[in-house]
């Protein structure tokens, strides 16, 4: 029996459904770093509800690298396609948390993916996501330090 083109359209379609989803890597240049010392935390999740804080979150994707004046590149590996927000620290102090003024202000380095902005608080997690279709990306985030 001969495949006519409906029928090779269903086994097409069938095939295309089957394919598991592709992953690749996304590659972080955190910049504007003023000291040498400490290490950088990064933390990327697709949960609105646990960014920035990836504690929270089981499921996130998390990289370090050792901090450099000027300039440092951090990688997540294996990441499926989504939507995701990006949280970085400057942990300046190796202590593995971010240290705060009164309580409040953050005392280190920080950035979020799309620079999202600082008001009264970390920015939404809309407002630092963005979509990433499984072939690999790059990313640039500038790190804010405000005291």
């Amino acid at each position: 029996m001969r495949a006519g083109p409906v029928s090779l359209a269903v086994m097409a379609m069938v095939i295309g459904a089957a394919a598991p989803p592709r992953s690749g890597e996304i590659a972080v240049t955190a910049t504007g770093l003023r000291v040498t010392k400490g290490t950088v935390l990064a933390c990327m999740t697709a949960r609105p509800e646990t960014f920035p804080d990836c504690d929270k979150d089981p499921a996130s994707y998390r990289a370090t690298a050792a901090a450099a004046e000027g300039k440092i590149e951090l990688r997540f590996a294996d990441v499926k396609p989504g939507r995701y927000s990006i949280a970085l620290l400057h942990d300046e102090n190796d202590n593995g948390k971010p240290d705060r003024v009164l309580g409040i202000a953050p005392r280190e380095g920080f950035g979020f993916s799309r620079d999202a902005k600082v008001k009264m608080g970390p920015p939404s997690f809309n407002d630092a996501a963005f979509d990433y279709d499984g072939d690999g990306a790059s990313l640039t985030i500038r790190m804010r330090y405000l005291f």
